[in-house]
């Protein structure tokens, strides 16, 4: 008698995309019975039910005012929901944490590692957030990013005047599952040299060792990062519903040892190249028109998946200390941001048991965006610019600044200078003391939805 799935079925088995496969070689081998039960049970999918206890998790953080109390309490509320997630083995946070999205989902300043299992939520649509400094030698600092300005492009989209894509990067994005439609292709045309907003950023300042002058520019995929994001939570989902249907949607996870796990994993691969690429064209084109050869150029990521044997180490927002994490960075050196008015870190560190290899990305945030705007809502735009950026060169590239990026948003960066020390995330061997930088600024003001057709 030829089994079909009404016999999986009647027989207690969730369908499931794991039937074709078995009824084929369940009829080819004619299996009845307890020979087919066996077979069934060796090959079906196991529902994974959620950790009764969240997996502990290293706490690097401290809270030194009641803003941050409330805070640090819910980073570990949404943490100890985070690490029930069946996948996952060991965590923790760091003193930038601060929650985003609803309770269970990855804080920034977040690290979570998982076993066998890339769970895209936890590198967010941001793949690869990253930061890269270059050495302009004597340059004075306010040429550089005059002509720093003229080179970079931020907001929403892409840019008419294009870099060009290498053909060779186009055949290995054609060459992958995830990234060989057209859409994907050309946003890896059109965003290339693009740095989005939000709290992306390009800095001139100076090296306090050496004197010379410092490009840092920061930002992530782009376009292209958010595309792969957007499918791979589409698949991560469909596995979670098969699999393990407890689990947040948010913590849903691609199976490494699946196909399309190890095609996602070499997707992840291509979209960190193109946004180490991103950041070379803008810091080479910046170079070339200022007449200068590139100095000393190194770069790190803080928003990425990073894989040692069957462990994934998710870092939402964390930078990588390990050279296993960064392997074509410079002698283990890593960039960590503060805010506009302080210095940019470059940091040495080595993994401990408690850090997992990583460190801070920047100085966080206490409260959201939405909140620090509502509570500046009552003073000056103009007053609170200039008290916060004095002294500093400060541009918003649409025009209009945008009071969420200023000093006053972020978390008191003497203080997560002394966490880092406490926790042991790393040594700072150099600081770029700040001129000046370029942020989007509120460009949506002047979106084309914003005005009203008359």
């Amino acid at each position: 008698m030829k089994i079909t799935g009404k016999t999986l079925i009647a027989m207690g088995y969730k369908p499931g995309k794991w039937f074709k496969g078995a009824l084929v070689y369940a009829n080819e081998k004619k299996l009845q019975g307890a020979a087919l039960k066996k077979y069934l049970d060796a090959i079906a999918p196991k529902v994974l039910d959620l950790h009764k206890f969240p997996v502990a998790y290293h706490k690097n953080i401290q809270a030194e005012t009641h803003e941050e109390l409330t805070n640090v309490e819910a980073v570990f509320a949404t943490m100890d929901v985070l690490m029930k997630t069946p996948t996952v083995l060991k965590g923790a946070v760091m003193p930038d944490a601060c929650p985003t999205g609803a309770k269970g989902q990855i804080p920034v300043g977040g690290v979570v590692v998982a076993k066998n299992a890339i769970h895209p939520a936890m590198h967010s649509a941001d793949i690869c957030c990253s930061v890269m400094a270059t050495s302009l030698g004597k340059v004075a600092p306010k040429t550089a990013l005059d002509i720093a300005q003229k080179v970079t492009h931020f907001g929403g989209g892409g840019r008419k005047e294009l870099f060009d894509l290498p053909k060779s990067f186009e055949k290995q994005l054609k060459g992958n599952y995830f990234l060989k439609d057209e859409n994907s292709l050309n946003l890896a045309k059109t965003h290339l040299g693009t740095q989005g907003d939000g709290n992306h950023f390009l800095f001139i300042g100076k090296s306090e060792k050496t004197g010379e002058t410092m490009m840092v520019t920061h930002h992530g995929s782009r376009g292209l990062g958010a595309s792969l994001f957007k499918k791979g939570m589409k698949v991560a989902d469909a596995f979670r519903k098969e699999i393990s249907p407890k689990t947040l949607k948010a913590n849903a996870w691609i199976p490494f040892n699946e196909d399309v796990g190890k095609n996602y994993w070499e997707a992840l691969q291509l979209v960190r190249a193109w946004t180490k690429m991103n950041h070379e064209v803008i810091h080479q084109e910046t170079c070339r028109q200022l007449g200068v050869d590139t100095g000393l150029q190194f770069w790190n990521e803080h928003n990425f998946v990073f894989k040692e044997g069957d462990l994934f180490y998710h870092a939402k927002g964390a930078t990588p200390l390990d050279d296993k994490f960064v392997p074509d960075s410079y002698e283990q050196l890593r960039l960590i941001p503060l805010n506009m008015s302080e210095p940019v870190l470059i940091v040495k560190g080595e993994r401990t048991k408690s850090n997992l290899g990583f460190a801070p990305h920047g100085a966080g945030r206490n409260v959201s965006r939405s909140q620090h705007l509502r509570n500046k809502a009552d003073l000056s735009k103009e007053q609170v610019f200039a008290e916060e950026t004095k002294g500093l060169d400060v541009r918003f590239y649409s025009g209009h600044m945008d009071l969420s990026e200023l000093p006053s948003a972020y978390k008191n960066a003497q203080s997560v200078q002394a966490q880092m020390q406490h926790f042991g995330l790393g040594q700072v061997v150099d600081k770029i003391l700040p001129y000046g930088c370029i942020m989007a600024g509120d460009w949506k003001i002047d979106a084309p939805w914003r005005k009203r057709k008359r």
